[in-house]
């Protein structure tokens, strides 16, 4: 910045002299020296920043040059991320160029993994391209992981221990229920990685499958004699199918015999049953009891006619003497009638009637 304004000076004093004197002839030259000097320092100290790395780069041909490196800083992309991954595709012999490492960078990707997962699947003489490898690690796959899955098929429990589910429970036709453990060993199918399914909708459909096989068996003995028939009745449904996965085997690792639900389901019917008969016997009992009670009423009531009809004898047979329709003698008949009632009746061990 001194320079610079040592220059301005300079030059504004020649506009105003019109001409250069030898004095300032000598200030120019220092101070074009001294802009130069600066420049060469920037120029170096920038070159030795990137020079290992370019160095690194033309060493191994991987061709980067100072001015991409320069860019890279620029840009804000991890030159070294970029260089590195660069020689390490070309030592793979993988024909990928700075830019698109650059691009994927910048897409938030990971480079490093990328450029493994691409080396291994080449080693393995897999399909796999870099514009796939970059899709598959922008969707938030490992596709690392995929690759080595790919060659190397991993096993999948079911069910998963994580969920806390020791066993997939399930019951035959004889209402025995059973409690198996399965392993699914599974391929990465790289095609399908981008937008498939994962591990768990493998174990959702084997789950599925497997509680399905157990309750079309007549009997859990068919089971236990034969477990590789829930495996084979799993695998010919196709449940890797929409997956990014290839099943390769279902392993029916344990069976159990647990309770016997259908017994149980029957017991519990028939207690439901008999509190059910109950509250019926219950309801006619209740219904019983009030028929009875009205019953008494009734009886009652018609007691209290009866008590009436009779107190009305008296009185009918004073108005027969008065009309003369009764004489004596028949007075005493009637009573004597009574009498001979009266005593059958307490022989008998009946009330005696009121007259």
């Amino acid at each position: 910045m001194k320079g610079m304004g040592m220059l301005m000076n300079l030059l504004a004093q020649v506009e105003s002299n019109g001409a250069f004197s030898p004095q300032d002839w000598g200030t120019l030259s220092l101070v074009a020296a001294v802009l130069i000097l600066v420049f060469c320092l920037v120029f170096v100290v920038v070159l030795w920043q990137f020079f290992g790395l370019w160095l690194q780069a033309f060493m191994s041909k991987a061709d980067v040059s100072m001015f991409d490196l320069i860019g890279m800083r620029l840009r804000k992309v991890d030159s070294r991320t970029i260089v590195l991954s660069k020689i390490r595709a070309v030592k793979a012999g993988l024909d990928i160029t700075t830019n698109d490492l650059e691009t994927h960078y910048l897409a938030g990707g990971r480079v490093q993994n990328v450029i493994s997962a691409l080396i291994a699947a080449d080693r393995a003489r897999i399909n796999l391209g870099y514009k796939t490898a970059c899709a598959i690690d922008l969707a938030g796959r490992d596709v690392l992981d995929a690759v080595h899955t790919s060659v190397n098929p991993k096993v999948i429990d079911c069910p998963n221990p994580a969920s806390g589910k020791p066993s997939i429970d399930a019951v035959a036709k004889d209402g025995i229920q059973l409690r198996a453990k399965a392993r699914v060993t599974v391929r990465t199918n790289i095609e399908r990685l981008v937008g498939g399914a994962t591990e768990e909708t493998i174990i959702a459909r084997v789950g599925e499958g497997i509680v399905t096989s157990i309750g079309s068996a007549e009997n859990y003995k068919q089971v236990l004699e034969n477990p590789d028939v829930i495996s084979k009745r799993v695998l010919e449904k196709g449940l890797d199918a929409g997956t990014a996965f290839e099943i390769l085997s279902i392993d029916i690792a344990d069976v159990d015999v647990g309770e016997n639900v259908g017994a149980k389901l029957q017991a519990d019917q028939a207690e439901a049953d008999k509190r059910r008969f109950q509250a019926e016997a219950e309801k006619r009992a209740a219904m019983a009891r009030a028929r009875e009670a009205e019953m008494l009423a009734l009886v009652q009531e018609n007691r209290a006619k009866v008590v009436e009809a009779e107190a009305a004898i008296p009185l009918a047979i004073a108005e027969a003497f008065r009309n003369g329709n009764l004489g004596v003698m028949d007075y005493y008949r009637l009573r004597n009638i009574q009498a001979d009632t009266s005593m059958r009746q307490s022989i008998g061990g009946q009330p005696e009637a009121k007259g």
